[in-house]
């Protein structure tokens, strides 16, 4: 797997993800979910640059000038619920691309583990196109996983491109043990630790809740 760590060099997106941890910030759901749709965009920008290209030529009201465009058959399938922010900076930069939807969830069980269930999954055909797999926090990364091996019963993706804001190294691990060798994260910043929940540290807390407000 090629890890594209976007927050490695300095730019604008620390801004975003400053906000996006900002325990104050945080509290404006509006914001918080424009923060997380702002670095979707700058995700699509960065993945952009390794699309095919063609030749084509556009007329202008005063002549004609030969560009390269874009040539993919593209695919974005955000995990609900906190993927849906992402989905749209992604539909933002690549507006002609497809959509699907799943859902992925932990059950919890009496004794603290627990496992990843997928209940709802809403899908066009995958079969030798682009996939983009959108998911704000890829702490264990089990729900990833689980989720690519339940859309290829919608066909066989061409490639396969990750996006994520935050990621636990333990969790990209996972990932990359499991998903196809030529898979592609696209990723804002990435922390060190799980605490004994599962989740990222420092992270953010819970992206879903913040976006959406709490759940049952």
């Amino acid at each position: 797997m090629q890890v594209h760590h976007i927050g490695d060099k300095n730019s604008i997106l620390n801004t975003f993800i400053a906000e996006l941890r900002d325990e104050k910030i945080q509290k404006d759901p509006m914001r918080f979910r424009r923060n997380i749709e702002r670095i979707g965009e700058i995700l699509s920008y960065e993945m952009s640059q390794f699309l095919d290209y063609q030749e084509k030529e556009i007329t202008t009201p005063l002549g004609t000038k030969t560009m390269q465009l874009a040539k993919a058959d593209m695919l974005v399938c955000s995990i609900l619920r906190a993927g849906l922010p992402l989905h749209s900076g992604i539909l933002n930069y690549f507006d002609h691309t497809g959509s699907a939807f799943i859902s992925a969830y932990r059950h919890y069980n009496p004794d603290g583990t627990f496992e990843i269930r997928v209940e709802y999954f809403a899908s066009p055909s995958m079969e030798n196109k682009i996939l983009i797999l959108a998911d704000p926090m890829l702490a264990t990364g089990q729900s990833l996983v689980s989720t690519y091996k339940a859309l290829l019963s919608h066909g066989q993706p061409k490639e396969l491109h990750v996006f994520s804001v935050i990621g636990s190294k333990s969790g990209i691990a996972f990932t990359e043990e499991n998903l196809p060798e030529n898979t592609h994260l696209w990723i804002a910043t990435i922390d060190e630790v799980l605490n004994d929940h599962g989740y990222i540290m420092p992270g953010l807390g819970d992206a879903g809740d913040l976006a959406f407000g709490e759940k049952l």
